[in-house]
């Protein structure tokens, strides 16, 4: 357990989905407590009015919701470039996981537990992806039904997808940059599809025995590398890995970079670089990674290294951006107190 963070023990009070009763519509409070920016540095969690919804949507109880180190930094530092739907107030996060409580068409669903990578229902505040929040309102089609042992795991199934989307070339990596938790999904993948990746990691705490290499990348001597995927961010990354790579090689750019990427002509001239960018995930990226992890062939588990209740929002951001040993933040709606 962390210093300054609740650690959930055991099962959620809400986790149990078979026989879950069908809530009566007008039991549902359409409000909810929500994680809102209201600039650079600034989370707070305030209650919020939601948008009715419409006959094919559902509303869903979150238990938990994961930080982003990547866009949320970005949105929390107020570095993140011109974007749509960008704006305060904000509503941040696109990794949630709840119960169906009203479902008007399905009415089946009740009850199931569900991923949600976000909500635009919000009375008030610019939804960005929006699922930090108590209650989310989204199309039935949003909510993914889910099986899993360790059920707020699912949080991190956003992650997977994105990974899964960014090792999407003509060959799997063998070179990985960064050992956050969004590197770290990418080389589970990338070991379960069959391949053997190197990942470079500039901080030796996050250079442990994990089944493949860790290494720095000062230390690494070789020089060709096929299929390099950056996690990192880094806007300079390219430079650095050319003199590693071979010739024809690919570098996928699939972190979110906040200065503008730039690398010397030359070199990338002579080795004949491919370049590719790795955007958001598709829902088939996520359909695919649900079925690795229900195959018990992608593992999730050691990846959430901090727990926080809603009511500790603002400094479980804070440790998720400055804390290096923060992999993973999840704020528990299910032990909030406000």
């Amino acid at each position: 357990m962390k210093t300054g963070v609740i650690e959930s023990q055991g099962s959620h009070p809400n986790q149990t989905i078979p026989g879950a009763r069908p809530v009566a519509r007008d039991a549902i409070e359409l409000l909810a407590s929500a994680v809102i920016f209201d600039g650079a540095r600034s989370a707070d969690v305030r209650k919020l009015n939601l948008t009715a919804p419409k006959p094919d949507d559902v509303v869903v109880e979150i238990f938990w919701s994961g930080i982003s180190t990547g866009t949320e930094r970005l949105m929390w530092t107020g570095e993140m470039p011109p974007f749509p739907g960008m704006g305060y107030p904000l509503v941040p996060g696109y990794e949630a996981v709840g119960r169906i409580v009203q479902s008007d068409l399905a009415p089946q669903r009740v009850g199931e537990l569900v991923f949600v990578p976000g909500a635009r229902c919000f009375e008030g505040a610019h939804g960005l992806f929006g699922a930090s929040a108590s209650r989310l309102v989204v199309p039935a089609a949003k909510a993914h039904c889910i099986e899993m042992a360790q059920p707020r795991e699912g949080v991190l199934l956003a992650l997977a997808a994105t990974a899964y989307h960014s090792i999407g070339g003509s060959v799997l990596p063998d070179l990985i940059i960064g050992h956050g938790v969004l590197g770290q999904l990418t080389a589970r993948l990338v070991v379960a599809l069959g391949g053997n990746p190197v990942v470079w990691e500039i901080n030796a705490a996050r250079r442990t025995d994990v089944g493949y290499a860790v290494i720095s990348p000062d230390t690494d001597t070789r020089r060709d590398y096929v299929s390099i995927c950056d996690m990192s961010g880094d806007a300079d990354i390219v430079d650095k890995v050319l003199p590693h790579a071979s010739h024809g090689a690919e570098i996928c750019l699939a972190g979110f970079y906040s200065a503008r990427p730039s690398f010397a002509f030359p070199l990338a001239f002579r080795k004949e670089m491919r370049l590719r960018v790795a955007a958001e995930w598709r829902p088939s990226d996520l359909d695919a990674v649900i079925a690795l992890v229900r195959d018990h062939r992608l593992p999730l588990s050691g990846l959430i290294t901090h727990v926080s209740p809603a009511s500790g929002a603002a400094g479980a951001y804070a440790t998720a951006f400055a804390d290096p040993s923060c992999l993973k933040m999840i704020i528990d709606w299910g032990s909030s107190d406000v």
